[in-house]
Order: C-alpha cells, then sequence, then structure tokens
C-alpha cells in the first residue's frame, strides 16, 4: 500500500511530498526511488510498488515539488522541455537536500539504498558522491555521469545503460567511467533505449528489464540489505 509522506530539505526547510511504502513482509532495508523528468508518473508508482513488495520502505521523492507540487507529465517532447526548465530553475542542490532528507528519515530503521531513472540516474551518481549515510546506488540512463565522472564517490554505485539510447551514448560514458571509477560496474543492454526501465514503454526490452533490476537488487543485497 502507498501512502504521501511529507518531509522537510535541511537545505532550505522547503515541505515536499513523497510516495510512501512500507515493505512487504520482512524489510531489507530502504530504498529512495528518484523519479525521471516527468514526476512521479505510473511508471515510477510501479517501481515503487516492486521494490516494496520485494522487502523495501520506499520513498519517492516529488522532486519539482518547488515548481509545481506533485507534478506528472506525460512522455512527450514537450513536457521533457518543461521538464528540463523545472530542472534549470530548482536547481541540483535543493534537488539533492530532498533525497538526502529521504535517506535521514529511512535510516533510523536500517540501511538505504537509491535508485534512479534519466534525471533521478544522473541524481543518484551525485548522491553517491555529495550525500550521507547511502549504502549503494544504481544510476539508470544519467545524462550528467559522464561531465561527474571525477567525482569521488562515498558509496558504491553501478550504472545501467540502452545500447540504443539516442541521447546517451554508451561506449563513451563506459569508457569514460573506465578511467575514472574501473570498481563501478558499466552494464549496457543492447536491446533497449532511455527510460527501459519503464515497462511497456517503446525502448522497453522487459528481459533486459529485469536483467538491470536483478542485478540492482544484488547490488544492494552485497550492501547491506537483508
Amino acid at each position: 500500500m502507498t501512502d504521501t509522506a511529507t518531509l522537510t530539505s535541511a537545505l532550505d526547510g522547503f515541505e515536499f511530498t513523497a510516495l510512501h511504502a512500507l515493505p512487504g513482509g520482512e524489510r531489507k532495508g530502504g530504498i529512495v526511488v528518484v523519479q525521471e523528468i516527468f514526476g512521479l508518473d505510473s511508471y515510477v508508482q510501479a517501481d515503487v510498488a516492486r521494490w516494496s513488495a520485494l522487502g523495501f520502505e520506499v520513498l519517492a521523492p516529488s522532486i519539482f515539488d518547488r515548481r509545481v507540487p506533485g507534478y506528472v507529465a506525460e512522455h512527450e517532447p514537450a513536457a521533457f522541455a518543461v521538464g528540463v526548465g523545472h530542472v534549470q530553475a530548482i536547481g541540483l542542490e535543493p534537488m539533492l537536500s530532498d533525497i538526502q532528507a529521504c535517506i535521514d528519515h529511512l535510516a533510523p530503521r536500517g540501511p538505504v539504498f537509491a535508485v534512479g531513472y534519466c534525471l533521478g540516474g544522473s541524481l543518484v551518481w551525485l548522491a553517491a558522491s555529495k550525500l550521507k549515510g547511502l549504502a549503494a546506488g544504481a544510476a539508470y540512463y544519467g545524462s550528467m555521469i559522464a561531465a561527474n565522472a571525477e567525482l569521488a564517490l562515498n558509496a558504491p554505485v553501478l550504472v545501467h545503460l540502452g545500447r540504443k539510447d539516442p541521447h546517451i551514448p554508451a561506449d563513451t560514458v563506459k569508457a569514460r567511467l573506465a578511467k575514472t571509477h574501473p570498481e563501478v560496474p558499466v552494464h549496457v543492454y543492447e536491446n533497449s533505449g532511455h527510460g527501459f526501465n519503464n515497462d511497456g514503454r517503446p525502448d522497453s526490452d522487459l528481459d533486459d528489464a529485469r536483467l538491470a533490476r536483478e542485478r540492482t537488487l544484488a547490488l544492494f543485497q552485497a550492501h547491506g540489505a537483508a
């Protein structure tokens, strides 16, 4: 069952909302699910439900609340441009502070992990460098990863990329990380493009999505998930 939590950013005292789901069965840890640029849409909600069913307490912050509370958009070019505007207006630091608030909320009950998609994938990479209390993170097709490849990491991360992604050249990102962070696994999924964790989308291959989730779960289990 999913409800809505209200949390407060330590950066500016801003109150934002987050989807919240309790674990199904024995609690294995906490997970922060970080949205794409389209808000807390049906795909984010499905991801929250998946991780909850696996035994994690989940928070998915609505990171555009400073601009449009509860923002949700369709996956279309016009909405993408609107989302970019929200990112530019809010800035990375406030969004990271919201993720930190989620980590802090979950941490008293066990290890906290993060998984993010598109914009969220970039934010998870940055969170692994800049935030405290993260046990491990999985970054899916984040466009800012290569540009921030030299950041020191405070938590283990793995990266998922789609071979057919027209926005993010998988081999370029993989080569960049091989130089700066050879310890970071970078998985390239040959049958998928951008957004492939979103089941039913044109760029999604179900087998690729399933394998990426298995690898992400294995990372979390290796770093403290019960």
